[in-house]
């Protein structure tokens, strides 16, 4: 279980075309709004005959915020860039030069065990400065964990082999779109990625292997105009909620207040956790009901779910409560 509310406070992650020229200047105006993180994308985005004009706007759009951020104020959301190979990250590290202050990492797209060394290493090498942390975050969604007779096993190794940079894997995400992709599967407005039982198991498999020393962030979400598409939504992060993920890949401006809205806090949920976590522990008793006296309330058992909560709070606030 992460120890700080950093690892719970990507929350909604816009993705972004790395070659969206007016970036910065939405950015700046606060387009977006003052809650939310930023993913330019060289990846699924990108024409693959294009991915080097686009790395050039990336790069130019990276400089123009540093340089606006140096003499006015505004939002400035955490960044990340979603690269495609490994060699890529320091590439774009050294065109960037001082403005890569302003980065927070990157995203690692269908990362396995045939990516993992390479991109283990280099994270290694560009946090070598310790005034600089640059943080990462695994998609897991390549076709290697589909095949049920070899995803444990790969899904194990993979930890492993996190296991040297943990402190710099900011998040695990998974890739829903691949994973749909694969069998061939699209999920309408009105119907969650849960309920597509062969991706649901593999993202089940997923937060088994890596939800107790990870946070592990949602699926994309599709819909953002039109009559239901925020209905769909917000079950859907309901779902995400129940089966273990925090935080939501988001394409659309639109959807980033429902993921913010989706991860605040009850104050049921708030005054319960605190309770446990101010537990006297020369108190004979470990159990006793809420205080509204509504469920039952065990220090061994929910001391987890509590320090969880406390961080959301922290990061998300707190819901207003229902009249």
């Amino acid at each position: 279980m992460k120890n700080s509310p950093l690892y719970y406070s990507v929350g909604p992650l816009l993705y972004c075309p790395a070659n969206r020229a007016d970036i910065a200047a939405s950015i700046q105006q606060e387009k977006f709004g003052t809650q939310y993180s930023l993913a330019l994308c060289l990846e699924d985005t990108i024409n693959d005959r294009f991915v080097a004009q686009a790395q050039e706007m990336l790069v130019c759009s990276i400089r123009q915020l540093h340089d606006a951020f140096g003499s006015r104020s505004f939002f400035m959301p955490k960044i990340f860039i979603r690269v495609r190979r490994p060699a890529q990250i320091k590439e774009i590290l050294n065109s960037l030069g001082n403005s890569a202050e302003i980065l927070t990492g990157f995203i690692l797209p269908k990362f396995d065990l045939a990516n993992a060394d390479e991109y283990i290493r280099v994270t290694v090498e560009i946090n070598q400065i310790p005034t600089k942390q640059y943080f990462i975050m695994p998609i897991m969604e390549s076709p290697a964990i589909i095949d049920l007779n070899r995803r444990a096993d790969v899904l194990y190794q993979i930890r492993e082999k996190l296991k040297t940079v943990e402190k710099s894997v900011l998040n695990i995400r998974v890739g829903g779109n691949d994973l749909c992709h694969a069998f061939g599967f699209r999920r309408h407005k009105d119907e969650s990625i849960h309920q597509i039982l062969p991706v649901a198991n593999i993202f089940a498999d997923i937060i088994t292997v890596f939800g107790t020393d990870y946070v592990i962030s949602g699926p994309v979400w599709e819909y953002y105009s039109q009559k239901g598409w925020d209905l769909g939504l917000c079950k859907e992060l309901s779902d995400d909620k129940l089966c273990g993920f925090t935080g939501k890949t988001v394409i659309h401006p639109n959807q980033i207040p429902h993921v913010n809205q989706a991860y605040a806090v009850s104050l049921e949920d708030l005054n319960d956790a605190k309770a446990i976590l101010n537990w006297d522990k020369n108190d004979p008793s470990f159990v006793s009901a809420s205080a509204d006296r509504q469920r039952m309330n065990e220090y061994k058992t929910h001391a987890n779910w509590a320090q969880k909560i406390l961080f959301l709070s922290q990061i998300y606030g707190v819901k207003n409560p229902e009249p």
